[in-house]
């Protein structure tokens, strides 16, 4: 009898409903370290591009301002992609769903900064190729989604 007990709250414990609810408890764990990671990363960036505009900008340039500008971007891209990020964890946090269109947004977010620091002169055809093929997948898939979550949520008047 006591064995027989002691198998079913064996059982309980490991159900369905108690080992979905602590999978999603460490799932919210995670996603809050996560999130508290990717905010020191974006403080750090941060003083990076403050770093970088301060040593390298306002004193006597080394290099063409061309190149520096490209580095700028760079740096300013890296926080928004950062940004992004934590945009796609908080919205995780909230809704405990991912939200496809928006990490197809932070990818196109990420080819782009990669386009835009791209030194041409040091880049093979393939390369631009294969970017060329991510940036219209990425789109496309933008699109896709964007228009499927439009048609699937009531119309509201945008602004």
């Amino acid at each position: 009898m006591r064995f027989r007990r002691q198998l079913l709250q064996l059982q309980m414990v490991f159900s369905d409903r108690m080992v979905l609810k602590a999978l999603r408890s460490f799932e919210g764990v995670i996603s809050k370290l996560l999130s508290i990671a990717m905010v020191f990363v974006i403080l750090i960036a941060v003083y990076d591009l403050a770093d970088y505009l301060v040593t390298d900008v306002f004193s006597e340039p080394q290099e063409r301002f061309s190149t520096t500008l490209f580095t700028i971007f760079g740096l300013f891209l890296n926080i928004l992609i950062a940004l992004e990020i934590l945009e796609n964890i908080t919205a995780y946090l909230k809704n405990h769903v991912i939200q496809v269109e928006l990490v197809i947004v932070t990818s196109l977010v990420a080819v782009s900064r990669k386009i835009i620091i791209l030194d041409l002169q040091k880049t093979a055809g393939l390369d631009l190729i294969a970017l060329a093929a991510a940036v219209l997948s990425l789109s496309i898939s933008y699109w896709l989604v964007r228009g499927t979550n439009r048609r699937s949520k009531p119309h509201d008047d945008e602004t």
